[in-house]
């Protein structure tokens, strides 16, 4: 059950949350049954790119809609800005923690800072971090994955469907955590076939540049690549993997998506006979269960790892033409098996 001191915070800091959001990025809220009383419960910053990525974003949204709809209780998703600093990151958790909100997340490793600064601000709040583990305080959930290893099956994947011998990858940002899956990524193609050539790009070296949310980056990249016979193109590279997917429709060969199932994303609709599959991570579990643990009144903090064991990183089987194709399907199989059995040691670097 919820803790009445948030209920009372809640309703005194309304006109204040809405002047500082109006600051740092666009917010919305939404309320859950009338039973919530007023109370309010898990907030999310998003990363760069926003709502409507298809996606990063996107998977957080829907581990927010999950929570709003099983407990009753009133909500807030914000918007990042463009330029911001640590101190404007900050600024949108802090105020999303005076209002009530609890627990408070930023959805990515840019938020570290932030989240460090409010934490120790509002130590009675649980605040989470999706894809960091550096913040360690008693209130703070790490949030992470092992993104190598779905990547890794989705190196296997693209080496059984190449015919030219070639696929690529496209980064968003030059960044450890898309070394991640970049690294990944390369060891399934050539464990299965040592033969394929990995062509491997990052956008930018900073988020600041745009390598997360700028389609034009990842059309262009994936051009490149298809242009050097690529005819497999997995990106991770957030908003900007939808110009990846687009060049891939365009050109008649195969896009792997990432984090959420975008063969199933409405968005990207007119593309999707040319998603072969989609390496995910559960992001919206993984909100989902934070704020189910602050609910239950034992907030989980501390490192929370999801891997393919626990069932939070996984190849999507939506497209029937990869769902359908047994020798396919066996050779990812055999490679889960043996990653989960610790046979296949995944890099991450």
């Amino acid at each position: 059950m919820r803790r009445i001191s948030r209920i009372t915070v809640a309703g005194a800091a309304t006109a204040s949350l809405a002047l500082a959001l109006s600051a740092c990025g666009g917010t919305s809220t939404s309320s859950g049954s009338s039973e919530s009383k007023g109370d309010k419960g898990l907030a999310i910053a998003y990363d760069v790119g926003g709502k409507g990525d298809q996606s990063f974003n996107d998977a957080a949204y829907a581990g927010l809609a999950k929570a709003e709809k099983e407990f009753g209780y009133e909500t807030a998703d914000v918007e990042p800005t463009d330029g911001e600093t640590d101190a404007d990151k900050e600024q949108r958790l802090v105020s999303l923690a005076k209002q009530g909100y609890n627990p408070v997340i930023g959805v990515g490793y840019a938020y570290a800072a932030a989240v460090k600064g409010a934490a120790e601000k509002y130590p009675d709040t649980t605040f989470g971090i999706v894809d960091d583990a550096t913040v360690e305080a008693e209130n703070v959930a790490d949030l992470v994955f092992s993104e190598e290893e779905a990547s890794y099956l989705a190196g296997v994947a693209a080496a059984e469907t190449t015919k030219t011998k070639t696929v690529g990858f496209v980064g968003g940002v030059d960044i450890p955590l898309i070394h991640k899956f970049r690294a990944g990524f390369e060891q399934g193609v050539k464990d299965t076939d040592p033969e394929v050539k990995v062509i491997s790009q990052f956008l930018t070296q900073t988020a600041e540049e745009g390598g997360f949310s700028s389609p034009d980056k990842g059309k262009s990249a994936a051009e490149g690549q298809i242009e050097k016979k690529a005819d497999v193109v997995y990106a991770a590279a957030g908003l900007s993997g939808q110009g990846v997917i687009e060049a891939a429709a365009a050109n008649k060969v195969w896009a792997i998506g990432v984090d959420s199932d975008q063969y199933q994303q409405e968005a990207l609709a007119k593309y999707k006979d040319s998603i072969l599959t989609s390496a995910m991570k559960d992001v919206a579990k993984a909100v989902y269960n934070l704020a189910k643990s602050v609910e239950d009144g034992n907030p989980a903090t501390g490192i929370v790892k999801g891997d393919l064991k626990s069932g939070e990183v996984s190849l999507s089987n939506s497209n029937p033409k990869f769902a359908d194709d047994a020798e396919l399907q066996e050779a990812i199989e055999k490679a889960k098996e043996k990653i989960v059995s610790g046979e296949i040691k995944v890099k991450s670097s």
